[in-house]
């Protein structure tokens, strides 16, 4: 059976490209805009409650760095909002009606967040404790919120519902159908759960390299406890919704799914290929768990699994080494990050205390990285096994694409300008954390431990 194969249209590649390079990167500070504040929360919680000063000052200080992260995410969901108009003129000219409904609820969702966030960081040595604290939930119900409308979206490229066709343009619309699509209710929650697996584990991280370097007083415990429970906690939900939607996928699907799974040819008693390489009609490097795909798809062995070849060559995924590599690679993480979580939960059951051990504090702070890589493959899964269709069954990508020759150039200059922003969100809260480091030092963040909720003295703010 032969492989799919690559159909492109002239100016397609850079477009894909472009689209790609934005999404990756601004996803990462979705990810943050969406479950930074419930981590930033629940220290502050802990602070008030059981009146402890380092909990306050780690709420108060990640703080911080979530008002530059949202600052940079707003700036490429931006960019992605142009891109969707000006690299694919067809599919916003012939579905917007449609498609930008979710996009126009994401962006109400936004504003309350940015209003919140700006709210909340004004009120530190301001606001009543309590009252301050429910000033972030919005927050978090915002960040939630905003996530189900853009996931709705994605969803609805997938799964295009609530709409009816007229001479090729859209006649009517259910907006409620729109954006609760067959696909929004596995999609919406395994993107919530990743990324609260993101911001969780890359914040424990930082923790975990400042606990390596021997800082083993309690805010570094305390900073790596909180973040990392947050990340513990989804992984293993995160498995189980993965699994519900792989079998949404392979109903919904289906030469998706086969793309993913390598199977060529529909079939009975089908095998689960762990890792392996399709190549002119066999899958090389790869180990067969005999049975176990057509098993997972409907709890039998002799389930049958839809093939590509019951599709035209020219409909297939073009990728499917990268799809199924993908798709095998985010397990992979995921499943480790369950075993690591599941690690520190043991040790906290006897000792009550971080895993002191290099074989456990070395992968803690790579666990962020990783989570980060799980996610994107979880889109390269998504978005490359969708082609070669942009919106599934109706729109072909290589049709929707804009025939303008300057898409190379804008291209660069995305790369350029994400560059900048990367350097950006990195290089400020290193530098924010090194600061705070030398307050630690000589004790000058004393006062906010001491009295977190008193108005702050002239030139505090500057100083914490």
């Amino acid at each position: 059976m032969s492989a799919p194969v690559l159909v492109l249209a002239e100016g397609d590649i850079p477009a894909r490209v472009q689209m790609g390079a934005s999404l990756g990167f601004h996803i990462v500070f979705a990810c943050f805009g969406i479950a930074f504040p419930s981590v930033v929360l629940i220290a502050h919680w802990l602070g008030i409650r059981r009146h402890d000063g380092v909990a306050l000052v780690l709420a108060r200080r990640w703080s911080k760095v979530a008002a530059v992260v949202f600052a940079v995410g707003a700036v490429s969901g931006t960019v992605l909002s142009y891109e969707l108009g000006l690299l694919w003129p067809v599919l916003m000219g012939r579905y917007g009606s449609a498609f930008g409904i979710p996009f126009a609820i994401e962006g109400i969702w936004f504003f309350v967040e940015a209003i919140f966030t700006a709210i909340y960081l004004y009120g530190w040595g301001r606001l009543r404790p309590w009252v301050h604290w429910w000033s972030g939930m919005p927050m978090v119900v915002a960040g939630l919120l905003g996530a189900l409308a853009v996931v709705a979206a994605n969803s609805w490229m997938n799964q295009p519902s609530g709409f009816t066709l007229q001479d090729g343009r859209v006649a009517t619309v259910n907006p409620w159908a729109v954006v609760f699509n067959p696909a929004t209710p596995y999609e919406t929650p395994h993107m919530i759960l990743a990324a609260y697996m993101v911001a969780g584990f890359v914040v424990a991280g930082v923790y975990a390299t400042g606990l390596l370097r021997g800082r083993r007083d309690r805010y570094h415990r305390l900073g790596f406890l909180i973040p990392f429970w947050v990340g513990a906690v989804c992984a293993p939900l995160q498995v189980y919704v993965g699994d519900v939607l792989a079998r949404a996928v392979a109903n919904q699907q289906p030469i998706k799914f086969a793309a993913m799974e390598l199977v060529d040819t529909t079939a009975r008693g089908v095998p689960e290929w762990v890792g392996g390489v399709y190549w002119h009609g066999q899958v090389y490097f790869g180990v067969a768990i005999p049975y176990l795909d057509s098993l997972l798809v409907g709890f039998s062995p002799n389930t049958e699994v839809t093939g590509w070849d019951s599709v035209p060559p020219e409909l297939r995924p073009p990728l499917p080494n990268l799809i199924h590599l993908s798709f095998d690679g985010m397990v992979a993480i995921g499943t480790l990050l369950v075993v690591l979580g599941a690690w520190q939960a043991w040790v906290w059951k006897f000792r009550r205390d971080v895993l002191s051990t290099r074989w456990f504090l070395i992968p803690a702070a790579l666990a962020g990285a990783g989570s980060i890589v799980a996610m994107e493959l979880g889109w390269i899964t998504t978005e490359v096994g969708r082609q070669p269709w942009v919106v599934y069954g109706l729109l072909l990508t290589r049709d929707a694409v804009t025939p303008a020759n300057g898409v190379p150039v804008t291209l660069a200059v995305t790369v350029v300008v994400y560059g900048v922003l990367t350097v950006t969100s990195i290089a400020v809260p290193w530098l924010m954390g090194r600061r705070w480091r030398a307050q630690d030092a000589v004790g000058a963040g004393a006062d906010i431990v001491r009295a977190p909720y008193e108005r702050p003295r002239r030139g505090e703010d500057a100083r914490s």
